[in-house]
């Protein structure tokens, strides 16, 4: 099945676990996507393969980085009306907490949108929204 196949049926669906299947990092962090009504939350549930950090034990930044950088591709997917992946331009990150071996959350918020360039502020969180462990900046190529 193409991926433009796979983005449609997720759409009319609303299941986006196919879309997340056919992305392999975010495969294998086996991410998940929630949906409510206009709210869009990512999740990346807990996986000792995570640890970076065995001694605190803490997420691995890689890890962290990598969550919130699908978060925001499968954001745009979900927000706009398009048939392929966006490309990231760039990535942002600063690390505020450390990240605490439970399951960790992303919003994603768009700043602007162009014709062919988005920009997206996305916000990790455990516990609380309002304690973020990370915070990301990002530019996606929305087509070329």
């Amino acid at each position: 099945m193409k991926f433009a196949d796979i983005s449609n049926s997720c759409r009319v669906s609303n299941d986006w676990g196919p879309l997340v299947q056919s992305v392999p990092y975010a495969r294998f962090l086996n991410l998940r996507i929630d949906i409510k009504g206009e709210e869009f939350t990512c999740i990346l549930p807990f996986d000792r393969k995570l640890i970076g950090n065995p001694v605190l034990p803490a997420l691995h930044g890689g890890a962290t980085g990598g969550f919130m950088e699908c978060a925001g591709m499968f954001y745009l997917l979900w927000q706009m009306d398009t048939q392929t992946l966006p490309k990231t331009i760039d990535f942002n990150i600063d690390y505020l907490r450390t990240g605490l071996p439970r399951d960790t959350y992303a919003n994603v918020v768009m700043v602007k949108q162009g014709r062919r360039v988005a920009n997206l502020r996305i916000e990790a969180w455990q516990s609380s929204p309002d304690k973020p462990i990370a915070l990301g900046h990002c530019n996606f190529m929305l087509r070329a």
